[in-house]
């Protein structure tokens, strides 16, 4: 069945988790410009980590097409769009989602994301060429649905879902803010009803923020709609970091963004609790974004294994609440093969210094200011050491 007759007949979906930033780890891509080459440059990979997903309990490969258009690809000095074009990367990308969810009973869908060009000021006219190049490939490659995430203004996001309902396939938006709204304002409640009425059959949260600041922003987006009497299928994929700390740009403010995050990490058992508040929310399709890795999938599909009806195959490996410790040769390690002890663990971090939150950056600045101007030409010294005394 496709993604809203799934849905529609209330069953719980569960998205994928957060390639570039697992594959940045991996050695796969590059932190910065955090774009997709390597779809074409090292297709195992990404094959690999689908599979992953897919073994952990995804009902969804998401096209690894994170950042794949055109003005992004040539960014900043970026060769992918000179040496590779766009469009090879959104095919090969297409490809290896399919290859991996037809080994299963999963949907494959198209994925874009914010522009540098709607940074950059760039006319509507000219950002929806953008996405309509994608959405070329999209609809060549026969993708089950579409997606639009990773946005900050909601005009942009809307501006996408214009495009890809053109392809007649269901889309879904999701907007990478937090409870005070997106970068212009625009509070949850009237971002989810603008969605909607642009054309989004499913709407919600992805990235940006943590599991529970997500779901409270749900909470305003589901709001919204029941205030103004449309409905829509509720979706959220947050990060897998801890971000209570963050301010209205979530987590790429935080000092420790992006290669010092790992103790902000959250454990399976968080995955648990999150999975089962976004149920009790109402929200059918669960999904993670930057920081989740396959275990944390598992863990939500195990959470909602009593309402799907099944494990994922990854949990023949996996003892139901350390279960799997009733093995160990240790008998203190033995004695934590209970659930209770899981629930009430609150972790070390192991550093003794180790500040409990941070002072989150704050420039203050969005689409229209002069530093958010992109160009082709690489980031030059000069550039940098202005950036540097700020």
């Amino acid at each position: 069945q496709g993604i809203l007759a799934r849905l529609d007949a209330g069953e719980v979906v569960i998205g994928d988790g957060g390639f570039v930033f697992a594959l940045e780890k991996r050695g796969y891509v590059k932190a910065g410009p955090w774009t997709p080459e390597a779809a074409v440059e090292h297709p195992e990979a990404i094959r690999q980590l689908h599979r992953e997903f897919l073994r952990s309990g995804s009902d969804v490969m998401q096209t690894f097409t994170f950042y794949a258009s055109d003005d992004k690809l040539e960014n900043r000095g970026n060769y992918v769009a000179q040496k590779f074009s766009g469009q090879k990367v959104n095919e090969a990308a297409c490809d290896i989602a399919r290859e991996v969810a037809d080994e299963g009973d999963a949907l494959v869908a198209g994925g874009v994301s914010q522009t540098p060009s709607y940074l950059s000021c760039k006319s509507e006219a000219d950002v929806k060429a953008i996405f309509k190049k994608q959405l070329d490939v999209f609809v060549k490659k026969n993708v089950d649905f579409m997606i639009a995430e990773y946005f900050e203004h909601v005009e942009e996001a809307e501006w996408a879902v214009h495009v890809l309902k053109g392809s007649g396939k269901p889309v879904a938006a999701t907007l990478c803010i937090g409870p005070t709204g997106d970068l212009n304002g625009v509070s949850p409640g009237d971002c989810a009803v603008k969605l909607v009425k642009a054309g989004a059959h499913i709407v919600g949260i992805n990235c940006h923020f943590d599991p529970m600041t997500c779901l409270e922003t749900m909470k305003l987006m589901k709001a919204g709609l029941e205030a103004a009497k449309l409905k829509a299928h509720l979706m959220v994929q947050p990060l897998a970091y801890h971000t209570p700390d963050c301010n209205h740009q979530g987590f790429i403010d935080l000092p420790e963004f992006p290669f010092g995050l790992e103790p902000r990490v959250l454990t399976r058992w968080d995955m648990h609790k999150y999975a089962r508040e976004a149920y009790s929310l109402g929200i059918r399709y669960i999904g993670g974004c930057c920081g989740f890795e396959p275990y944390h999938i598992r863990a939500v599909a195990e959470e909602l294994a009593p309402e799907r009806g099944f494990l994922p195959k990854a949990s023949e490996k996996h003892g139901s609440w350390g279960s799997g410790l009733e093995m160990h040769t240790k008998p203190w390690v033995r004695a934590r093969a209970r659930r209770d002890y899981w629930e009430k663990l609150a972790p070390a971090s192991g550093r003794p210094f180790c500040s409990s939150m941070s002072h989150p950056d704050s420039w203050g600045v969005t689409k229209g200011h002069a530093d958010l101007v992109q160009q082709k030409e690489a980031t030059s010294e000069q550039q940098l050491k202005d950036l540097f005394q700020k």
